[in-house]
Parts: C-alpha cells; sequence; structure tokens
C-alpha cells in the first residue's frame, strides 16, 4: 500500500517539477540609485525650493548674528536694549521654526510623490523585460537568500529606464 501511495505521488508531482518557474530577482535600492531621472527630480526638486530654503537659512544666519552681538555686546547694552535683543531672537527663533518645519513636510510630500511616479516607471520596465524574456516571477533581491547573478534583471531594468528618459 505505501509503495502505490509513493508512486502515485511520484507520477503526480512529476508535471509540477517539469513546469519549473523561471524567476529572476531585481535590487530596488540599487536600480534607484544608478536612475538618471533621480537627478533630474533632485534638481527639480532644487529649484523648486531654493526660494524657501534660502530664506531659512538666512532666518539662521541672522538668529547667529544676533547670538553673537548678545554675547559680544551684552555687557555693554541697557536693559531695554537687550530685552529688545531677546525678543527679536525669540520672534526670529519662532519664524524660523515654522517655515523650517512647513518646508520639511513640504520637502519630503513632494519627495515621495517624484519617488512614486519613479516607482511606476520601475515597475512598468520590470513587467516588460519580464513578459519579453518570459519570467513568472519577479522578486526583489532583498527576499531571496541565493540567486544566480544571471537571475538579477537589475542591470537590464536601469538600462530600460536610461533608454526612454
Amino acid at each position: 500500500m505505501v509503495n502505490r501511495t509513493l508512486v502515485t505521488l511520484a507520477f503526480l508531482a512529476a508535471p509540477m517539477m517539469a513546469q519549473a518557474e523561471k524567476i529572476a530577482v531585481v535590487d530596488m535600492g540599487g536600480v534607484f540609485e544608478q536612475l538618471p531621472q533621480r537627478e533630474q527630480t533632485s534638481q527639480a526638486l532644487k529649484a523648486e525650493f531654493g526660494d524657501r530654503v534660502a530664506e531659512v537659512q538666512k532666518m539662521q544666519d541672522e538668529m547667529r548674528g544676533l547670538v553673537e552681538k548678545q554675547q559680544r555686546d551684552g555687557a555693554l547694552m541697557s536693559d531695554a536694549q537687550k530685552t529688545e535683543l531677546v525678543r527679536k531672537m525669540e520672534s526670529l527663533k519662532s519664524d524660523f521654526q515654522l517655515k523650517g518645519k512647513a518646508l520639511d513636510e513640504d520637502m519630503r510630500r513632494r519627495q515621495g510623490e517624484e519617488q512614486n511616479k519613479l516607482l511606476v516607471q520601475v515597475q512598468k520596465a520590470i513587467n516588460a523585460i519580464a513578459e519579453k524574456e518570459g519570467y513568472d516571477m519577479v522578486l526583489q533581491s532583498g527576499a531571496v537568500i541565493y540567486v544566480k547573478p544571471q537571475a538579477d534583471i537589475s542591470a537590464k531594468v536601469v538600462e530600460a529606464l536610461s533608454k526612454a528618459n
């Protein structure tokens, strides 16, 4: 009885083994690092936020100047001058924190939007390569313990996206 069961299982497993899947991997981090679009996106974001970054940096420099003035001239200032300087510093610090936080949030949001656009392009390139080369499955390289180097299609993805640029 046991022998018949083993023979039956062997016959059932044979067709499944004959249909081994063709699997590829992609190093998504490596792909994103090599994308020429990444640099263009970075430049566009710098241009978009350049004025606001400069404004926040100017405020920071102004605060630093006020602190230096307080340290340098504090002993020579009247109480009214000291109070005025402290108020000016606190007001500037408050504006700086508010504008800095808003800038950080806006930049983070826009970077996420741009990264999502790139991700869509990467996914389309992976799908096209997988279809063209007959892969049944494409995994992220970090999800597998071992893969033959020829199964890594990361360079092909970067190449496809570089041509599309």
